[in-house]
């Protein structure tokens, strides 16, 4: 079958599978396609949330443990808009929390400092990334959280990044910190000109039970972009990206020195060899190849230099290089060495692709050129029942892919290896996207963000009977 045969086969039959939904009337009510889900691995349908928050499974129970507006151990007030986060093991049994805060510059609603910067007062000027000439400081970041399984209370919570614009996600790394990455490229001088630095960076906080607010170092090496997510390949420190843009790369970032990100490095993009400029992204308005699901493809990377792209450039001048398009890039997690990203538009019905990538053996060195890494499309429903927009996501300690949707109605879903969805939890307390979903290190808590009402949830049950 030709291509162009094979695009409108695919079309029609995605037309008619949305059609059957249609009649179904899943597509139009949420609640009735919950209530369809098909009987996959998981934990069984979902129960009413009495108090009207979260549907989650039998036998399962949320508590708030932060809320936006509320003090922080450090006296300044718990930001709105959390987005990605991580876990880390604390002492005496406690789980440390890193999690970003999506925020702009005149969100003064979600501002650390207050409506009127009350606050801005008791924070160093150099402790700011960015401090807007002291009128408009940018006031996106990251809080730490130090929380107790024992009494699911929070212990200790404080501002550990401040002066960054829209920080969407990042990803943990294996020695104990968070990158956090802006998904923004404003420039010194805007925002009524108020702007002291440019933007589009990723920063490092470290993991600590005590509180520090230590001055922001923009890892410019990394490149300059619309960041969304980061993951780190164990063996070799490599660090892998995703840019939030609907023709975006795949980056990886390999350090001069393992560990020690502020030390530079060498940006990178991914490529399908033998297709230059591949577009996975499977629109069906497109006259480009299917991307299939399920078959692997062999990568190469291609080298990429200016990377502070004061053009916001990068993304077109990889993909003139030869580099693979994807729609959207957007939550990312190392599993057991296998790398996956949700693509949040992707499809043929735009609703979320997830891809895995299986890093070579010689990943980073030059051997991994006759034993390339393994990209496959791991997942591609188009079909709203299953899937809608995934955005951030997980590994489960069983193995599984843990997405959070980004749609008025979200539901976080979880997909075995074999490809096989289940629901995990349902927001009807709130029109907001779920953010941020992360297993404590023992995998007997599961946190989640609820963005608009600026919340963040733990989630405990049964999880081994999975």
């Amino acid at each position: 079958m030709n291509m162009n045969s094979r695009r409108k086969f695919l079309k029609s039959a995605t037309m008619a599978s949305l059609g059957m939904i249609g009649l179904m009337k899943f597509t139009h009510n949420p609640l009735l396609a919950a209530s369809h889900m098909p009987n996959l691995p998981g934990y069984g349908a979902l129960v009413q949330d009495k108090a009207g928050m979260l549907n989650l499974p039998k036998g399962f129970s949320y508590k708030v443990v932060s809320k936006k507006g509320a003090p922080m151990t450090d006296g300044f007030l718990t930001p709105g808009r959390p987005d990605g986060m991580a876990t880390f093991a604390g002492p005496k049994g406690r789980v440390i929390i890193i999690r970003n805060h999506e925020i702009s510059p005149t969100d003064l609603e979600s501002s650390p400092f207050g409506s009127n910067y009350e606050l801005l007062s008791k924070i160093k000027k150099t402790q700011l990334y960015d401090y807007g000439s002291g009128e408009m400081p940018a006031l996106g970041g990251t809080t730490t959280m130090v929380y107790n399984p024992a009494t699911q209370e929070v212990e200790t919570s404080y501002l550990s990044l401040t002066g960054t614009i829209r920080n969407c996600a990042g990803g943990p790394t294996p020695w104990n910190s968070w990158i956090s990455c802006e998904e923004d490229v404003t420039l010194k001088g805007q925002v009524n000109g108020k702007l002291e630095q440019d933007h589009g960076y990723n920063f490092e906080v470290l993991a600590s039970e005590k509180i520090m607010l230590r001055e922001p170092v923009p890892l410019k090496a990394m490149g300059r972009m619309n960041h969304e997510a980061v993951a780190v390949h164990p063996p070799s420190g490599i660090v892998y990206q995703t840019e939030d843009r609907p023709d975006s790369l795949i980056y990886r970032f390999l350090p001069n020195e393992k560990g020690n990100l502020q030390k530079g490095g060498k940006l990178q993009a991914l490529a399908i060899k033998g297709e230059s400029g591949m577009d996975t992204r499977n629109w069906p308005h497109l006259e480009a190849t299917i991307f299939p699901q399920g078959k692997d493809f062999e990568v190469f990377w291609i080298d990429l230099d200016d990377v502070e792209a004061p053009e916001d450039d990068l993304r077109m001048r990889g993909h003139a290089l030869g580099a693979a398009r994807f729609a959207r890039g957007e939550g990312m997690w190392m599993g057991n060495n296998e790398l996956y990203f949700a693509c949040t538009n992707g499809g043929a019905n735009e609703q979320g692709q997830i891809f895995k990538y299986k890093p070579s053996k010689y990943e980073g060195q030059g051997e991994e050129k006759n034993t390339p890494g393994l990209l496959t499309l791991f997942v591609e429903p188009n079909n709203s029942v299953l899937l809608r927009n995934c955005d951030n996501l997980t590994v489960a300690p069983w193995g599984d892919v843990i997405t959070c949707e980004d749609n008025p109605h979200p539901f976080v879903v979880g997909i075995s290896p074999e490809g096989k969805y289940y629901r995990l939890a349902e927001n009807i307390g709130f029109e907001s996207e779920m953010a941020g979903g992360v297993f404590s290190p023992s995998g007997e808590t599961f946190f989640v963000n609820i963005q608009d009402a600026g919340l963040t949830l733990a989630i405990t049950g049964p999880w081994h009977a999975r």
